[in-house]
């Protein structure tokens, strides 16, 4: 049978959640009761209904029916007939149908409701079970849980359990958070392992921690727990209130228990504080244990400081209850009396209608009282309503706490008047017009001038004059009212002397203001006597006395600045308006600087900035040896990556149009590395063993570089500096020849090669012979060779044609030496080649330049470079 939603009555305190859930019906041979819901939640202060139909014989007449939770010896009890619901219950039935409705719930009316009928037989009784469950929330937040134990298996398993949390209204599928003997230990739908006697377990809904599930036993019922009779108390200001909870504990030895508030964090180190030791409730607070079990916190004289969560602990040698979970929470108010409408019947006095108002309704709800002047004046519901009287003080408390009463209300009186300065009022000067008076609510209060306007500034309790004039001068009075009523005060006057006024300033010329012309400032007032002038710059007195004029013969620009004027007499003074001077000027203080500071990089960005004081702003032009580079506002110039071609002198000028200046020179040195590394050979011709040969290494370096000299496959240098000079040439000096050019910025290096070329006259001996008979053999021709020279340049001193290019050369042998170290004693002759171009027979030895090769590398290079020098070396006879 599909069950319907059960019909709830909201409350004027609050509002009703409910529950559709499925209907119960229970019937045998034609006896049976069905209940439209069997779970309900409600908020606490609302009214609910709970419904049902029952069934019963056609021959049986039903005499009695009544609802009921409980029962004694003597069977089921009637709600109607409990304290507890005493005028908060009404049990309808009719055609079958019942309906129990219970209006301003409690959190102790969550239970169990059953229906039970009795009939005219002996038998005829019938109660339908099991019932319909009401769970009563404080707040449409809490969710109203239980903790439902089940045990698959007690007898194989008896320490097993599944703990699930049950909530009759939340959809969904919420999170739950499990508490263990007080303290959080997971969040997890269901709680399924084994369990111990002492420990209790709470659940509450993930987002809503703040109502939890009462706490339970898994294994009997004697564990660790804590129970508070209330989640909540509301108490008035000045009263006593009572917080209880029963406690239970699996080690019965208690070695000790106290009430605290939530002051402390358990995940801390600091341990609650006994309030009964603590010194805000001295003589306040009284701890009642009047059965085994349970424990009363009883507060006197409230304060609304009171205001917090309570919490009750014990201890046993083995365990202590620490609880993460809320206690009962407390709230001290003080009432207060709300205007709620009003109605201005005569000048003195107001129909009103007020309301004692609280921000929680005390447990109870006791009736309330009102008092006026100390009388009382009624009882009953809000509101009150009646005349209201000048003079009249109206208050109200709960019955039975009327010495804790709201403050009172009442009309505005003791209305007074007063201006400041009191003494002499001096027209231009500050004043104050000030109406008090006593009032709850606080009274609204309107100004008025006799004889002028008619509200000058309503609803203030001061009136300002920022400057008063001589034209403020007259009578002046106020009104106090609130919705209570009003009142009018006394008059007071106002006497306005006349100092100066109509103050004015000047300025001679009015047109733009360059530097070393002639100013002059003028200060006039109209006073009576006759005013002082005083002028000021910036607070700092310039000039005084009966004249208004100041005078710049020539103005320079540290006079620019706000210049005022102050005009006074006995009577008063008056300060003038400001005025501002702005002096034009050309260009001055100029500077140029450079950055960085420090030492200029090659391929670095360097920023030169050039500034002056000038007005209007300068515009400035950067030159590099008269060169113009820039021009406009700014006055920066910048390299993105400077060069070494970028050094030189630089400066700026500085104009506007009052005057240009220059200035001073700024060096840029830029740094750089070795590059353009050459090497030359001295003496370029021929290099013949035993002479001498100077390498010179020249390279473009910022700083100058320093240069070191080394030979291929040899560790050590040969030479530093940029001169390596080789005396008495040998054999052994030939080869590969390096130079390193360094600074702070970096290195480089080339290699030269030097061939070295043998001396004929110190030829071996195993060479002389065959030499000298070669010669033998040749000198016939030799001969001939050298008399037809001899006959050609006597033909060119004759006058004939220039044949010089055809003479017939003679031809010396190339004598090298070889790069076998190991052949000492042999030298290859061969005859030298003649040119094709007939040109003069020449021997080469050759110097090689290589940029680049580390002189460190014993590694001869691959490639020649082209770049390699040629020495000139002629063969000597």
């Amino acid at each position: 049978m599909t069950g319907a939603a059960m019909s709830l009555t909201a409350a004027a305190s609050g509002f009703v959640v409910f529950l559709l859930s499925v209907s119960v019906v229970q019937a045998q041979d034609g006896w049976g009761v069905t209940y439209t819901a069997t779970d309900i939640c409600a908020i606490k202060g609302s009214t609910v209904n709970i419904s049902c139909t029952y069934t019963y014989p056609s021959n049986v007449r039903v005499q009695e029916t009544f609802w009921f939770t409980k029962g004694t010896n003597r069977g089921p009890v009637d709600l109607k007939t409990q304290s507890e619901y005493s005028g908060r219950v009404q049990h309808q039935w009719e055609d079958k149908t019942c309906t129990l409705t219970i209006r301003d719930l409690r959190e102790t009316d969550s239970a169990q409701y059953k229906f039970r009928f009795i009939t005219n037989q002996q038998s005829g009784r019938y109660t339908g079970s099991p019932g319909v469950t009401l769970t009563v929330t404080s707040s449409s937040e809490d969710p109203g849980l239980q903790v439902q134990v089940i045990k698959p298996s007690p007898v194989l398993y008896p320490s097993w359990a599944e703990l699930t949390c049950h909530s009759c209204f939340l959809p969904g599928r919420p999170s739950y958070i499990w508490y263990k003997n007080g303290l959080k230990i997971k969040e997890t739908p269901t709680l399924d392992q084994y369990f111990d006697s002492p420990d209790s377990y709470s659940c509450a809904v993930k987002g809503h921690e703040g109502f939890p599930s009462p706490s339970v036993c898994v294994k009997g019922q004697s564990c660790n727990r804590v129970t508070y009779t209330d989640r909540s108390i509301c108490a008035v200001k000045g009263s006593s209130v009572d917080i209880s909870c029963t406690y239970n504990s699996h080690d019965k030895d208690i070695q000790s228990k106290f009430w605290f508030r939530r002051q402390h964090n358990w995940r801390t180190r600091s341990q609650p504080v006994d309030l009964s030791e603590d010194s805000q409730f001295a003589g306040r607070v009284q701890v009642l244990d009047p059965e085994t079990g349970r424990s009363t916190l009883r507060i006197t004289d409230l304060r609304e400081t009171d205001s917090a969560q309570y919490h009750f602990t014990f201890k046993t040698p083995g365990f202590e209850w620490r609880s993460s979970l809320p206690g009962t929470t407390l709230t001290v108010t003080a009432l207060q009396v709300q205007v709620t409408r009003i109605r201005r019947v005569h000048q003195s006095s107001t129909e009103a209608e007020l309301k004692c108002h609280s921000s929680c309704s005390p447990a109870g709800h006791p009736s309330l009282v009102w008092f006026n002047n100390g009388q009382e004046v009624g009882q009953g519901p809000n509101p009150y309503r009646g005349l209201i009287y000048d003079g009249d003080n109206i208050y109200c408390a709960f019955k039975g706490h009327e010495k804790y009463h709201s403050a009172s209300v009442y009309p505005p009186k003791l209305l007074s008047v007063s201006v400041s300065p009191s003494a002499e009022i001096v027209e231009g000067s500050s004043v104050t017009l000030t109406c008090s008076s006593d009032a709850n609510p606080a009274a609204k209060y309107t100004w008025y001038k006799k004889n002028g306007n008619p509200s000058l500034q309503p609803a203030s309790k001061q009136f300002n004059f920022s400057s008063i004039q001589s034209s403020d001068s007259g009578e002046y009075y106020c009104t106090a009212e609130n919705d209570l009523g009003g009142r009018t005060s006394g008059s007071i006057f106002i006497n306005v002397t006349y100092p100066p006024k109509l103050l004015s300033v000047s300025v001679s010329p009015s047109a733009e203001i360059v530097e070393g012309s002639s100013l002059t400032l003028t200060c006039s007032s109209d006073a009576n006597p006759a005013a002082n002038f005083t002028w000021y710059k910036e607070n700092q007195t310039l000039i005084h006395g009966p004249e208004g004029t100041y005078q710049f013969t020539s103005i320079s620009s540290e006079d620019r600045g706000t210049y005022y004027c102050r005009s006074e007499n006995q009577l008063g003074q008056s300060n003038s308006s400001s005025v501002s001077i702005d002096v034009q000027y050309g260009p001055k203080l100029l500077s140029v600087s450079v950055s960085p500071s420090a030492e200029i990089v090659e391929g670095s960005p360097v920023t030169l900035t050039c500034s002056s004081d000038a007005n209007p702003a300068a515009n400035y032009t950067w030159y590099k040896e008269n060169q113009t580079l820039l021009h406009g506002p700014e006055g920066t110039y910048q390299f993105s990556s400077i060069r070494s071609e970028d050094s030189g002198t630089y400066y700026c000028r500085s104009e506007n149009q009052y005057g240009q200046i220059n200035s001073e020179p700024l060096l840029v040195n830029v740094q750089y590395g070795p590059k353009l590394l050459s090497v030359s050979v001295s003496p370029s011709a021929e290099i013949v063993e035993g002479s001498s040969v100077t390498l010179t290494c020249s390279s473009d370096a910022n700083p100058a570089a320093n240069y070191t000299w080394y030979k291929e496959n040899e560790e050590s240098p040969k030479a530093s500096g940029q001169i390596f000079t080789i005396t008495d040439i040998r054999p052994e000096h030939r080869g590969k020849y390096y130079c390193e050019a360094q600074n702070t910025r970096g290195r480089h290096n080339t290699t030269s090669h030097l061939t070295v070329v043998a001396d004929p006259l110190k030829l071996p001996v195993a060479l002389t012979v065959p030499a000298v008979f070669l010669a033998f053999m040749l000198l016939p021709a030799w001969l001939w060779i050298r008399r037809r020279r001899s006959l050609d340049q006597q033909c060119e001193a004759e006058g004939g044609p220039d044949n010089s290019a055809q003479v017939d050369q003679l031809h010396y042998a190339s004598v090298q030496f070889t790069r076998n170290q190991e052949d000492h004693i042999y030298a290859n002759v061969s005859p030298a080649q003649h040119q094709a171009d007939k040109q003069e027979g020449v021997i080469y030895s050759t110097v090689l330049s290589r940029a680049g090769s580390d002189p460190r590398t014993r590694r001869p290079a691959a490639v020649e470079d082209p770049s390699s020098l040629y020495s000139s070396v002629n063969k000597r006879c």
